[in-house]
């Protein structure tokens, strides 16, 4: 079985790909490869965050790799938290990121949001990009215990429940992160 580099140490994000791609690919992350380093997201867009994270690895392992830069946008927070969705309360901690934007949004009539992903590929000296989005809108409170991050206060169109009420599998046939990923899997296979 192929390996795949995922520019990662976040241990939720590993598993939903390695969800979405087994029985094709071995995925191994940062830490499968002995890179510790919290690579700096220094760009001004998802697609320049995921590019730096390919890059670093690129640069200093020689692998080729794919790596993502996800987040949520709500729209009545001009598009907040956007790039800075992990860190948005001024550190990494999902409770605390959700509980500002609930805070942000008391009071909202606009609840429209979105999760976007970008994937960036590191393949045989070359960059590609694939980009990710689900439209939803941004509950109230928070609702169920599945997923990670912003998962228990997003509701998808089309569903009456948020990402974190669904199991791993539904929300990889619908997440942001499996149709970017879907895209890279498409491309690999052609290439």
């Amino acid at each position: 079985m192929k390996k795949l580099i995922f520019a990662t140490n976040n241990k939720n994000k590993t598993a939903e790909v390695i969800a979405l791609l087994k029985h094709q690919y071995e995925v191994l992350n940062l830490d499968d490869i002995g890179c510790t380093a919290d690579i700096p997201e220094t760009g001004s867009s998802f697609a320049e965050n995921a590019a730096l994270k390919t890059a670093y690895v690129l640069e200093k392992y020689q692998l080729d790799c794919f790596a993502d830069d996800s987040g949520l946008e709500v729209e009545a927070l001009n598009n907040e938290p956007g790039i800075y969705s992990a860190r948005y309360s001024g550190k990494r901690g999902d409770v605390e990121n959700m509980n500002l934007v609930l805070q942000k949004m008391a009071g909202q009539v606009n609840r429209k949001a979105r999760f976007k992903t970008v994937v960036s590929l590191a393949k045989e000296g070359q960059n590609y990009l694939f980009e990710g989005i689900v439209e939803g809108t941004i509950r109230t409170s928070t609702s169920g215990v599945q997923g990670f991050g912003y998962d228990p206060i997003f509701q998808p169109d089309g569903y009456d429940i948020t990402f974190a009420e669904m199991d791993m599998a539904k929300k990889n046939e619908i997440s942001h992160r499996a149709i970017a990923m879907r895209k890279l899997i498409a491309f690999l296979k052609e290439h």
